[in-house]
């Protein structure tokens, strides 16, 4: 049986946490993106599909093939960011399942065999393991910053030419620097957000 987490660790990962846009000099390394995608792996998925892929735009040049992508906004904040996650989904991950999910022998052909099915479960678990990859930057002291204000298929076009891979929404990270933040936003009361039926 688990037990809760402690209090500090819950407000690392939730409470005190923010989405930052800006960041310190200090480099994310290899061994730090190893760190991250090797604990944001273990989130759960529907029938451990695991959609999710990552490009981790750290270079220069990577960077000057995101940037026609990018919102007027987030171009700024993007450039300046050590590292952008581009977080896609695989839209052949039924490959993967007579290894990843042998429960069930018939679950690549489930997927092979209905492809809005298997577009609507990439999307969904993906942005599931997105979100995953966010509260593991959280755990491992880094600052995430999700931006939806991108075109996808400028991204696609530059990262993911062969089609298979989907860009789904893109990720700031590096060590979190909050000076100069706006306030943190409020967040919808239980009563306001949540049925008991």
């Amino acid at each position: 049986m688990t037990t809760p987490i402690s209090d500090a660790a819950l407000d690392q990962i939730f409470r005190s946490a923010r989405s930052l846009h800006t960041f310190t000099a200090q480099p994310v390394t290899d061994d730090t993106l190893r760190a991250l995608y090797e604990l944001a792996q273990w989130g759960p998925t529907s029938m451990n599909c695991q959609p999710m892929r990552l490009v981790f735009v750290r270079s220069t040049q990577a960077k000057e093939r995101l940037k026609p992508a990018l919102s007027p906004g987030n171009v700024d904040k993007a450039m300046a960011a050590p590292v952008v996650a581009i977080v896609a989904s695989d839209t052949r991950f039924y490959e993967q399942l007579p290894t990843q999910f042998p429960a069930n022998p018939n679950a690549r052909a489930l997927f092979a065999d209905n492809a809005t099915l298997a577009a609507d479960t990439a999307m969904r678990n993906s942005s599931l393991q997105g979100a995953y990859l966010i509260l593991a930057a959280r755990s491992l002291g880094l600052a995430a910053g999700p931006m939806s204000g991108f075109n996808p298929a400028v991204v696609n076009a530059a990262f993911f030419p062969d089609g298979a891979w989907k860009a789904n929404f893109l990720i700031n990270l590096g060590w979190g620097d909050a000076t100069g933040a706006h306030p943190r936003g409020p967040r919808l009361a239980f009563e306001d957000a949540v049925r008991i039926d």
